[in-house]
């Protein structure tokens, strides 16, 4: 199964090593029809420390790397 990437706005940069990265989602109310604004907030792991606070980045599933980081940063050749 592949791994979910997930792209946000990196709304911490504090720690050594993390980020906390925002992900914002759509979806339509089944009753009302109208389009709500969800988002969840995800540590993840960066290396490098190379996000800032309001990057957007890309995140994607890995093996736990401590108790609330399971995701890490996307190193895209885009960035």
């Amino acid at each position: 199964m592949p791994k979910r990437i997930l792209q946000g706005v990196v709304v911490s940069d504090q720690q050594d090593k993390t980020i906390v990265v925002n992900v914002e989602r759509r979806f339509k109310h089944p009753l009302y029809r109208k389009f709500i604004r969800r988002s969840k907030r995800y540590a993840a792991h960066d290396e490098t420390n190379a996000s800032k606070v309001g990057d957007v980045v890309r995140i994607q599933e890995c093996a736990p790397v401590s108790r609330r980081k399971r995701w890490e940063l996307v190193l895209d050749v885009a960035d």
